[in-house]
């Protein structure tokens, strides 16, 4: 079982944002990644502050050593694959080949409107997002690459240079069972589904083993990954404090919430939530965390609850 730490980047100083980095890299997680946002989210009023997601990612590259980094997930309306593809080889060497390439359909539309980038149906959205990976893939593998897509072309293009790495893995995010995960089954090395219940997580996971199937491709090839909102406490006496940050941060969806996947209560909790998901067949827990930062929690996490599935 494996360990990551998924940072909503916003309303955080950048002093802290690399503390972070820098603490994570040693404190028994071997994934760091950021969001994809301008905006916060959940949604407010879109005046608070978010660090932008590819330059953070060039940032974990430089501020770390150890730990894979990512973006949980890219949303392709926002840039062109060819021009993030440069952007994605450019991390991968400034990290020596850690560069994990996070994709998905996009869904904060409030952003796409602000700035003025097309936020259509669901289904087009679905349509570039399986294009854009495989112009990405093409683009970080091949010397020249030709593609005739109906939202993207590339002509004899060449991105140099190369990743660190030979074939930098994509993960596909989602949890859509007719596209999504069919599209995760066409083209990626992993999946990850955000705020996913362990039963719900397990079934996801079986649809897209059918998909797998379907498309000739082994189940197992693909890895399986969850994003679980973290508000566990290091001590009881920190639950009162912790539970009016949750609500705070969902608000009227806090209740909902709780049956999905949320880390709450204590380590010893945490241990048999984590459990729950390693028996449902997730590879890894990305541990999704929003400002303020709790230090005492991520402490405790570090000390109780990664050493229970240590090998």
């Amino acid at each position: 079982m494996n360990f990551g730490l998924h940072i909503g980047q916003q309303n955080i100083a950048i002093d802290e944002l690399r503390r972070l980095w820098r603490w994570a890299d040693t404190a028994g997680f071997d994934w760091v990644d950021v969001w994809d946002h301008f905006y916060e989210a959940p949604p407010v009023d879109g005046n608070g502050s978010c660090f932008e997601a590819t330059t953070c990612m060039a940032a974990m590259a430089c501020e770390t050593s150890n730990v894979r980094i990512g973006v949980l997930v890219l949303g392709m309306g926002y840039r062109h694959p060819a021009v993030l593809a440069n952007a994605l080889c450019t991390i991968d060497h400034l990290s020596g080949g850690r560069l994990e390439i996070g994709l998905g359909a996009g869904w904060h539309e409030p952003e796409y409107r602000a700035y003025g980038i097309p936020f259509p149906p669901i289904r087009e959205r679905l349509d570039m997002l399986e294009e854009g990976i495989q112009v990405i893939r093409l683009l970080t593998t091949r010397d020249r690459s030709d593609y005739h897509g109906r939202f993207y072309r590339l002509e004899n293009a060449a991105c140099n240079p190369k990743p660190v790495q030979p074939r930098p893995r994509i993960w596909v995010g989602g949890n859509g069972e007719r596209r999504t995960l069919r599209i995760a089954a066409r083209h990626a090395d992993g999946w990850n589904t955000p705020y996913t219940s362990p039963e719900e997580f397990a079934r996801l996971s079986s649809v897209l083993d059918r998909w797998c199937e379907s498309e000739g491709r082994d189940p197992a090839s693909i890895e399986r990954t969850v994003n679980l909102s973290f508000h566990m406490a290091a001590r009881p006496s920190d639950l009162p404090r912790v539970e009016a940050q949750y609500r705070q941060t969902w608000g009227p969806a806090a209740e909902a919430m709780r049956l999905r996947g949320v880390v709450t209560g204590l380590p010893g909790q945490a241990v048999d939530l984590v459990g729950r998901y390693r028996d449902a067949g997730a590879a890894r827990v990305n541990i999704a965390i929003r400002p303020p930062v709790d230090w005492d929690a991520l402490a405790a996490w570090t000390a109780e609850v990664i050493p229970a599935f240590a090998s």
